[in-house]
């Protein structure tokens, strides 16, 4: 089969792997979609290093339909389409034990370490399947829309940790993917105000269908003075930090009001420093949140809501590229001019 295999840094090749087959417990995946994520590409550009190993098949970001049941599997069928959480965690690690699987110290992920979706099928483990990660969904939910439960999925657990409160105003610093699927979590969760910042006009945009009341050009408006306007002075509730970019995280320290929240949600990378001034956070009493993968529950409500319509993923697949495109696929997902793109075989 054909497949996106990680060199190192800098380095993704297409390449012909033998075709897996569904081991006992598990399950063998035709895969259907697998859309690209900011970590890909922080995973090309040697940003992010840890646990990944060299020649793994990229992408985590999976659905797909099985196409093999393997001896002993129990409750999957030929046919049946699946979502897949990422993270195969341990199951025996203080935070397994805590029930913070997300926090696994010894987990198992799907484009790290474990073959993942950037090829024409997958082979899905039994103890994915035991723990929990492997999701049925309706045959009407596109793949592409199926895949995009991985990250909604991490968001909703982030949303466990910051919690919107009916009537707050939370300020997101990104329109990319993520912040466009926080806009649409605080607005079901009650947030009243939610204001978007991006330089980007077309994002922007889409931020305004997607359930931000307001939307700001951080490049030719001040953001902080914007959000006091709105808020008789006082600042915003919660400001989610939706760009790995350290300097937004002071500037998040700085939109929010005495006792908000702050969560710093995306990934930074490996070297970035944020330079801070603790007082806001002392004298403000803000209390500041990261966010981490996701739970099997995280993720079966993420399936839910995308099944139901309650949240808008489809809208945010702006390009589709096949398997035999897959460098430019990844390429184009970093020039910033689409959302969310999705490779299929």
């Amino acid at each position: 089969m054909r497949a996106a295999v990680f060199g190192g840094p800098g380095v993704l090749e297409l390449k012909e792997i033998p075709t897996p087959t569904a081991p006992d417990g598990g399950l063998l995946l035709r895969v259907g979609a697998n859309t690209v994520c900011g970590t890909d590409l922080r995973i090309l550009r040697g940003e992010k290093s840890a646990g990944i190993d060299v020649g793994v098949v990229l992408g985590h970001e999976i659905a797909g339909e099985v196409v093999e049941v393997g001896a002993g599997t129990v409750g999957y069928a030929e046919g049946d389409r699946i979502g897949l959480l990422p993270t195969v965690p341990c199951g025996r690690c203080a935070y397994c034990r805590r029930g913070r699987e997300n926090l696994c110290s010894d987990s198992e992920i799907f484009g790290y370490r474990l073959n993942g979706g950037l090829a024409e099928y997958i082979e899905i483990p039994a103890s994915a399947i035991s723990r929990g990660g492997v999701g049925k969904v309706p045959s009407s939910v596109p793949f592409s829309s199926i895949a995009l439960a991985e990250p909604l999925s991490c968001v909703l657990g982030a949303s466990d940790s910051y919690g919107v409160n009916a009537g707050e105003t939370v300020v997101i610093l990104g329109a990319g993917p993520i912040g466009l699927l926080h806009a649409q979590v605080v607005r079901l969760a009650g947030a009243t105000t939610v204001i978007v910042s991006d330089p980007s006009a077309s994002r922007r945009e889409v931020a305004e269908k997607l359930g931000a009341t307001h939307t700001v050009d951080p490049t030719a408006t001040d953001l902080r003075e914007f959000v006091l306007g709105l808020t008789d002075g006082l600042g915003a509730d919660l400001a989610i930090v939706a760009i790995g970019m350290p300097a937004l995280f002071a500037q998040a320290l700085g939109v929010v009001r005495k006792r908000g929240r702050v969560n710093a949600f995306a990934g930074f990378p490996k070297d970035g420093i944020a330079e801070i001034d603790p007082n806001l956070i002392h004298y403000g009493e803000i209390t500041v949140t990261g966010a981490s993968n996701s739970t099997r529950v995280d993720h079966e409500r993420a399936l839910k809501l995308i099944a139901s319509g309650a949240i808008d993923v489809a809208s945010l697949v702006t390009h589709e590229f096949t398997l035999d495109d897959v460098v430019e696929a990844i390429e184009f997902s970093a020039s910033g001019e689409g959302i969310k793109i999705s490779v299929s075989a």
